[in-house]
C-alpha cells in the first residue's frame, strides 16, 4: 500500500479516523480512496455532498509528501491500522487512530502491556509507590506506557529505564519536539527500549485539547490502566473513565483521606471505577500473569495446621474450588451465618492463608 496515500488520508477535511477506515474497507487501500470519483465516493455510507465538495486531494498530498520527508530522515515508522505492527489492543477501540507515527524498538504487541498515570503534582507517597510498581514489574517483561508528562508520568519513564524495563512515551504532538522540554533526556533513553509513539504529524504543537486525545491511546494499547495519585479533576481520571469504556481493566492505589492527590484514585476505588492495589501479585493474579519460574513441578498439598475447624472447612472449599470463590457462595457452601463467615475469612487473610479480592472474592495464597 502507498504510504504517502495513508498519510494524506489523514489531512483530508472532513475525512475522520471513522470515515477514513470505513472508506479503506470499502473502495481496498488509501491509494483507491484517492482514484475514486465524487460521484462514486456519494454512494458511500457515511458521504455527504458537503464532504466530497471538501476533499482536498492535493493539498493533502503534498503535506504528506512532506512528512515523509520528515520521518525519512529522523528513522520514524508509520503504523497504517491494517499493518501488523500497529497495536492490536488498540485497533480493538472504535475511536482507534487510522495512524500512528512512532519512533524506537517497541513491540506494541507485546504479550503485557500496562498503562501507569497519575498526576503532574506527585508526593513523596507517589514517587516510592512508582518506584516499588516498577520495580516489581520487571520479573513479568511488561511494556509500561504513558504520557512523559511531569509527575507520575515521567516518574514511570524513569523507573522503567532505571530498571530495564521496556516503556513508551504517547504523545499529544509531532515527534519533531518533546513536551514538556525539561524530559528530553528521558525521552531519548527511553528510545534504547522503548520509544515514543503519536498520531499527530510533524508540526502539531501541544495543544490542550490534544492530551484528552492522546489519554485514549495510552488506555486504548495497554491490558490495564494503573493510577497512582490523582486529583478529582485531571487527565489520569480522564484515561480511567476511558480505560472503563474499553472494558479494560483499571487499578489504584488508595491514599489517605483528606489528601488532595489521593481523592482522585479513592473516588475510583469507592465507585468501582477502579480495583484497589496494593502491589503488583494483586495485578498479575488478576490478569492471569506468571512469572517464567512460576512454571515448575506440582508440589503435595499440604493443609495448613494453625486453623480452627470452622476456618479449615472454608479453606478447603476456596482450595477445591480452583478459582476464587465469592462470599455469597462461600455462605451457602459452608452453611454459616455471614457474621461468623465474614470473621473467620478476615483472621485466615490476617494470617496470610487465604486473599481478598475486588468483588469480595476470595482464593487461597
Amino acid at each position: 500500500m502507498s504510504q504517502l496515500h495513508q498519510i494524506a488520508l489523514t489531512f483530508l477535511k472532513s475525512i475522520g479516523h471513522g470515515l477514513g477506515k470505513v472508506l479503506v474497507s470499502h473502495l481496498g487501500s488509501a491509494e483507491a480512496v484517492f482514484n475514486t470519483s465524487p460521484a462514486k465516493m456519494l454512494n458511500m455510507p457515511g458521504i455527504g455532498e458537503k464532504t466530497v465538495r471538501e476533499l482536498n486531494f492535493d493539498e493533502a498530498l503534498k503535506r504528506a509528501a512532506e512528512q515523509l520527508k520528515f520521518i525519512e530522515k529522523n528513522n520514524i515508522e508509520v503504523l497504517f491500522y491494517t499493518d501488523a505492527k500497529y497495536p492490536k489492543r488498540l485497533k480493538n477501540c472504535v475511536d482507534a487512530p487510522i495512524l500512528l507515527y512512532s519512533k524506537g524498538n517497541a513491540d506494541l504487541n507485546a504479550r503485557k502491556i500496562i498503562s501507569i498515570v497519575g498526576t503532574r503534582n506527585a508526593t513523596d507517597y507517589g514517587r516510592q509507590l512508582c518506584a516499588d510498581l516498577v520495580a516489581e514489574l520487571q520479573q513479568y517483561d511488561v511494556l509500561v506506557a504513558s504520557g512523559l508528562a511531569h509527575g507520575i508520568d515521567v516518574i514511570a519513564h524513569k523507573e522503567c529505564i532505571k530498571n530495564n524495563v521496556a516503556t513508551v512515551g504517547v504523545f499529544g504532538h509531532g515527534l519533531d519536539r518533546i513536551y514538556p522540554v525539561a524530559n528530553r533526556s528521558t525521552a531519548d533513553k527511553m528510545l534504547e527500549n522503548g520509544g515514543w509513539l503519536t498520531e499527530y504529524p510533524s508540526g502539531t504543537v501541544p495543544g490542550r485539547e490534544n492530551f484528552p486525545e492522546r489519554n485514549r491511546i495510552v488506555a486504548g494499547m495497554s491490558d490495564a490502566t494503573i493510577v497512582i495519585e490523582a486529583s478529582i479533576k485531571g487527565g489520569a481520571l480522564i484515561t480511567a473513565e476511558i480505560a472503563n469504556s474499553y472494558n479494560r481493566d483499571v487499578f489504584a492505589f488508595p491514599g489517605r483521606l483528606g489528601d488532595t492527590y489521593s481523592e482522585g484514585c479513592n473516588f475510583l476505588i469507592r465507585n468501582n471505577k477502579a480495583a484497589l492495589l496494593t502491589c503488583v501479585a494483586d495485578l498479575a493474579y488478576i490478569l492471569g500473569w506468571e512469572k517464567p519460574d512460576d512454571a515448575k513441578p506440582v508440589e503435595q498439598f499440604m493443609l495448613p495446621i494453625d486453623l480452627t475447624g470452622d476456618e479449615r472447612t472454608i479453606y478447603n472449599i476456596i482450595q477445591q474450588h480452583n478459582a476464587p470463590l465469592a462470599i455469597d457462595d462461600l455462605t451457602l457452601k459452608t452453611n454459616m451465618p455471614m457474621s461468623q463467615l465474614a470473621m473467620n475469612l478476615l483472621n485466615m487473610e490476617m494470617q496470610g492463608f487465604i486473599r481478598s479480592l475486588p468483588g469480595k472474592m476470595y482464593r487461597v495464597t
